[in-house]
């Protein structure tokens, strides 16, 4: 490692408070490299990631502590909400949103003056559409956000509200705002040179592209231990996107497949056998036909009609036998990081039948009961982000003793309080077939599964 590096190295750990951002044990792991080869940073990730800078941009943009503690984040946010980005970024459109979503995250975690100086300097609150990309001068996160000189009149001042929501306590979708702004500015007009961090195509191995816990497992797992232990806004946002307001959509469930790995995992914690099992009898209400005159609705229109029924329809009960064990409550992950592949994990859901507890409990940053019904007609709610606090909640406030989660397994390290809640319960997890980690829920589940990709 040169001279250069290292002295720029010790500027990274003279910028961060090393003990509460753990940022050592990120320089132990990725080594640091000084290169024009980026226009600001990117993160290479791989087996041996590599943190590269661009000196010349550093000197000229970053060069106070605060600015450069904010351009490293910029760079390890594109690697965290990688695994989680609801769309590709496959347009300088979607880069500009996505870069508008990070900016304003971590104005909320820094929100000093003196943090969102590299954005305040560097992009002008006078042109559309990077006005986007930084907070008012005097912003203040429960404060008021003042309309940028951009937005403040003509054709465009319709978008003031949709930026005032971006910088405010509630934040704005990925969504939302690409919708907003897709064919307000053609490509050309979109600031692609001025974004900050990896926005190389995701096909030469971008930071934020997808399956980071098979290139850089180890790396992953030191950026979720240094989230955990960065310091919280004054108004938390839990998960891995901007806001955490529940969104309401309806999928397009697939047809019906046979999904025998979670039929067992149900009954293995349901204490069901794994073959036919025990079974119990249970008189269960129908209908039968027999001689026996009955005065009904059918039989008096039919005698009206000059015609004698000859069998009539005679309410019975029937005994019949069903599977000892108990209905399981299944907790299905919404959140973005397992968006793509919500629907083949409900209808996953639906082939269990009786096995699953008639209300489904849909969680990402919150819980949303759904009936079956609801399930099939592929209504769900969702804030995209993901957390296991709110699971362990509603197991504690329902006294729900077994559970089924069927989730990638990215939901946040659980607090001493929900540990204590999860560790008292007996839980299942269903891996989703590609992209997942044991990691968070690691010595909480009795059971594990890794479901097998969906069939054409």
């Amino acid at each position: 490692m040169t001279t250069a590096t290292q002295t720029l190295t010790e500027r990274l750990l003279s910028s961060f408070p090393a003990g509460n951002y753990c940022l050592p044990a990120l320089l132990q792991l990725a080594e640091i490299v000084e290169t024009t080869d980026v226009p600001t940073a990117a993160v290479e990730c791989t087996m041996r990631p590599r943190l590269l800078l661009n000196p010349q941009w550093v000197d000229r943009h970053a060069q106070t502590p605060e600015k450069l503690v904010m351009l490293v984040m910029h760079e390890l946010h594109h690697v965290i909400l990688g695994h989680t980005r609801l769309f590709p970024r496959a347009t300088p459109l979607d880069n500009l949103v996505f870069d508008a979503v990070i900016n304003s995250m971590l104005c909320h975690l820094f929100p000093a003056r003196a943090n969102r100086a590299l954005m305040t300097d560097f992009y002008s609150d006078a042109k559309f559409p990077e006005c986007f990309l930084r907070p008012p001068l005097e912003w203040k996160p429960l404060g008021r956000v003042e309309t940028p000189r951009a937005l403040q009149d003509g054709p465009r001042a319709h978008l003031a509200p949709l930026y005032a929501r971006l910088y405010s306590r509630r934040g704005a979708t990925y969504s939302e705002l690409r919708d907003a702004l897709r064919g307000t500015a053609s490509d050309a007009e979109m600031p692609t040179e001025l974004l900050l961090g990896d926005h190389r195509n995701e096909a030469l191995g971008a930071s934020s592209a997808g399956s980071l816990e098979i290139r850089s497992p180890a790396l992953l797992a030191e950026i979720r231990r240094i989230v955990e232990r960065w310091p919280r806004p004054p108004k938390p946002i839990i998960g891995r996107t901007v806001h955490a307001t529940m969104e309401a959509a309806r999928l397009r469930v697939p047809p019906p497949a046979p999904r025998g790995q979670l039929v067992s995992l149900l009954r293995r914690i349901a204490r069901r056998r794994m073959t036919a099992g025990p079974r119990t009898p249970a008189w269960r209400p129908g209908e039968g036909e027999g001689p026996v005159l009955r005065i009904d609705r059918r039989t008096t229109v039919l005698r009206s009609l000059g015609m004698t029924p000859v069998l009539q329809r005679t309410p019975i009960e029937a005994r019949r036998m069903h599977r000892a064990g108990e209905r399981v409550h299944v907790y299905l992950d919404v959140s973005g990081s397992v968006n793509a592949v919500v629907p083949s994990l409900i209808r996953a859901i639906l082939d269990c039948g009786e096995a699953v507890h008639p209300v489904v409990h849909l969680f990402s940053t919150e819980v949303a009961d759904v009936t079956l019904d609801e399930l099939r007609a592929g209504r769900i709610r969702s804030t995209y982000g993901t957390s296991i606090e709110c699971v362990a909640q509603h197991l504690d406030v329902h006294r729900i003793r077994r559970a089924v989660l069927v989730t990638d397994g990215f939901v946040g390290a659980p607090s001493a309080r929900a540990r204590a809640t999860l560790e008292t319960r007996t839980l299942g997890v269903a891996l989703t077939p590609s992209g997942h980690t044991r990691h968070d829920l690691d010595g909480l589940v009795a059971h594990w599964t890794t479901l097998n990709p969906p069939t054409a």
